[in-house]
């Protein structure tokens, strides 16, 4: 199995993206640690309560991981928010908080789990970014604010990590079915009237496949960019997103 004897910690992996890509890892012969701030049902990674916002509780769950383990063989930076609205209509405590997860978070897992793998001059980190890391959409500012800064950070950390035997890539997706796509399509029917239905087919009609993904979908190219299928990869923003950005 791809996985066999490797640790792997994924963040937000108790729900969407995060939890099937957990499932998919500890399949393959993961053992794979969860970082969220809600505890999951899986039984297939092992739960370490964290708030990716902040720094301290990054370094204690990074640190039980290598008490336990030893190693981090791999890193899916995956936790995230999302938030509608132009810059005039985000309140400064949104915009706050979703670049305290969505960047900050990032970054402070990388700053606790870098020294980790350049001791052991090994290590594949993938980074959550989104169909916004290439192109812009309305009504949502901080968002793709937030998604741009993580497409840069994955190209400047994999040429400083390269040395080191480390891969560092982005994954991209477009429109999927998860808790968050709910969430906003609620904030955005608040926002302008639309039904939640009618949203949900306009986003399906934005996509050239004439569909939004399913969390497996995602998982599946998450895992092989986590493996060592991949191994001359580095610096990569890989989209998987229905096509969206290519019209």
């Amino acid at each position: 199995m791809r996985f066999d004897n490797k640790v792997a910690i994924v963040t937000g992996g108790s729900s969407g993206i995060g939890f099937e890509t957990g499932q998919r890892l500890s399949s393959e012969g993961a053992r794979v640690y969860n970082l969220d701030i809600a505890e999951s049902e899986a039984v297939a990674s092992k739960f370490i309560h964290c708030d990716v916002s902040s720094f301290e509780q990054i370094q204690n769950a990074v640190q039980s991981v290598i008490a336990a383990e030893g190693k981090i063989d791999a890193l899916f930076a995956n936790a995230g928010i999302h938030k509608f609205g132009t810059i005039e209509e985000t309140a400064i405590e949104d915009m706050e908080k979703v670049i305290s997860i969505n960047c900050f978070g990032i970054f402070y897992l990388l700053k606790a789990v870098l020294p980790v793998m350049r001791k052991q001059e090994s290590g594949s980190i993938l980074l959550m970014g989104s169909d916004q890391s290439f192109v812009g959409k309305g009504s949502s500012s901080v968002y793709g604010m937030s998604k741009g800064a993580v497409a840069q950070l994955t190209k400047s950390t994999a040429i400083d990590y390269a040395p080191f035997n480390i891969r560092v890539n982005c994954i991209c997706p477009g429109t999927c079915e998860t808790g968050i796509l709910k969430r906003a399509v609620g904030e955005f029917n608040q926002l302008t009237g639309v039904s939640e239905l009618e949203i949900l087919q306009m986003l399906e009609n934005a996509q050239p496949i004439k569909r939004i993904a399913k969390p497996s979908e995602i998982a599946s190219l998450a895992c092989y960019l986590l493996s060592s299928e991949n191994s001359f990869m580095t610096g990569a923003l890989v989209p998987v997103d229905g096509g969206y950005t290519c019209q």
